[in-house]
């Protein structure tokens, strides 16, 4: 009771004292996915522990149902959402946002065998797409009101194209780069036509003081050169 009002209110104090930094995830190799072990890694991943460890706390990664992620960091179940996050509109009403960190697009990904026959956006027309709910996938085809089918994530979108379920879906070109293609699980899968380009940010609560000291961090991260060399381990290096 005997703090000032904007130390009370402040999201920084609040996780330094509570010591530990709750990030909302969903499973999207190469941004943030589980190795061997269980533990959670990737290019978000290890930027969010990296950043837990200048704010002098702990990581705890959370995953998350992405339709959710504005309720949850609401209700302080979340201190953030750092999981290749598009900064679309209903994002940047919602959530104070860091800067933008990496370009992508979204693309629609199809079988190799296919691919000859969707190379523009109005060739994709009449194919069932399948979306991660609530992501940016989804926005850009309901954009286009093309026919899509709602799944629980971007890993279960490219299941259904490979199962056949679906002719295609539409995921980030970051995960495209790492999970299709010869030599992924997906060696049969191609990505084809973006329908956008965006960029990525970090979520926080509305008016929190977190976002403008990862800002900071972001800033020393990239110019010291350890953003590019860990962009470089995961494979997203022309994307910061």
């Amino acid at each position: 009771c005997s703090q000032p009002a904007t130390e009370a209110e402040s999201d920084l104090a609040y996780v330094q004292d509570k010591g530990v930094l709750v990030v909302g995830i969903t499973d999207f190799a190469p941004m943030d996915y589980k190795d061997e072990s269980g533990k959670w890694i990737g290019f978000d991943a290890d930027m969010a522990t990296a950043f837990a460890e200048y704010l002098g706390v702990e990581v705890e990664f959370m995953e998350i149902e992405w339709d959710n992620k504005i309720m949850e960091l609401d209700s302080k179940a979340l201190d953030c959402v750092w999981n290749g996050m598009t900064l679309t509109d209903e994002v940047l009403n919602s959530m104070e946002c860091s800067n933008a960190y990496c370009d992508n697009a979204q693309v629609v990904v199809v079988p190799v065998a296919e691919a000859d026959k969707y190379q523009d956006i109005d060739s994709v027309s009449a194919l069932n797409f399948a979306v991660e709910s609530g992501s940016a996938g989804e926005i850009a085809v309901n954009d286009l009101g093309y026919p899509c089918t709602a799944v629980q994530s971007q890993s279960s979108a490219l299941m259904e194209v490979a199962a056949g379920t679906a002719d295609a879906c539409v995921i980030d070109l970051l995960m495209a780069g790492a999970m299709i293609g010869e030599g992924t699980s997906y060696p049969d899968l191609t990505h084809t036509v973006a329908l956008n380009s965006e960029k990525y940010g970090v979520g926080f609560r509305k008016g929190s003081d977190l976002a403008a000291e990862l800002n900071k961090f972001f800033a020393e991260y990239y110019a010291d050169g350890s953003m590019l060399e860990l962009a470089k381990t995961y494979g997203v290096q022309e994307s910061v």
